[in-house]
């Protein structure tokens, strides 16, 4: 039987060894897109088949998404939600040198978010209130979004920037622009990015960061089936 995950692992080892290979820089791109294509709902990029997120879907209720939790404390949508932001802020500020996706078309209102950051300076219950208000089919439109306009800039890059490093200007516009929290529990990702190449993100956040993420949103969603699966005593 295919095993989809075990695939998508053997390809971004492929993907890593590639994107270091000038002679292999075309198909390293087109698996980059492949392996991003896999942790956005299928929508984004029209893949025909079942994507992670696209599973991750599947028998998900509001209370579901908004309430359960896995072992760290971290909701479906906090898990969506903080994964897109990193991609947006990584691939537009840093990678692409462009706008954030979630300052332009009014995203924060559509999505009712109470926050443009990460999220990582949220403790447990934070994450519970900054998830009851979130709108749902905003969240995935945003997400949509960010995937798309990711693609759009893996699509436009060259084999010399995938080498490139992130200037201290770069790096201080997630400072101003307030993407990430200045306290301590989010403030370490501005040292960790600026240790990072445009390769670098590309394998990390943009495609493995989501799949990390997904797997814990798969706990919370199979913690709150069983648990509503329990028979009444």
């Amino acid at each position: 039987m295919f095993d989809k995950k075990s695939q998508w692992n053997e390809n971004q080892a492929t993907l890593r060894s590639f994107l270091l290979d000038n002679s292999k820089f075309e198909t390293a791109i087109k698996l980059c897109l492949d392996q991003h294509s896999m942790v956005h709902l299928s929508e984004m990029s029209s893949i025909t088949t079942n994507s992670f997120e696209d599973d991750l879907w599947e028998s998900l209720d509001e209370t579901c998404l908004r309430t359960a939790t896995n072992e760290k404390g971290r909701t479906i949508l906090y898990g969506l939600w903080h994964s897109a932001r990193i991609e947006d802020i990584t691939m537009n500020i840093l990678v692409a040198g462009d706008e954030q996706v979630i300052n332009t078309e009014n995203w924060l209102r559509r999505t009712c978010s109470p926050i443009c950051t990460t999220g990582n300076e949220l403790n447990t219950i934070e994450i519970l209130e900054f998830s009851k208000n979130l709108e749902i089919n905003e969240l995935c439109n945003y997400r949509i979004a960010v995937g798309r306009k990711s693609q759009q800039i893996i699509r436009n890059l060259k084999f010399t920037d995938l080498k490139r490093k992130f200037s201290k200007e770069s790096l201080s516009r997630i400072i101003e622009q307030k993407a990430v929290s200045n306290l301590p529990e989010a403030s370490w990702l501005i040292d960790f990015w600026s240790k990072k190449t445009v390769s670098g993100i590309l394998l990390m956040p943009v495609t493995r960061h989501h799949i990390v993420h997904i797997n814990e949103c798969f706990k919370a969603k199979n913690k709150y089936l069983k648990g509503i699966k329990k028979p009444l005593l």
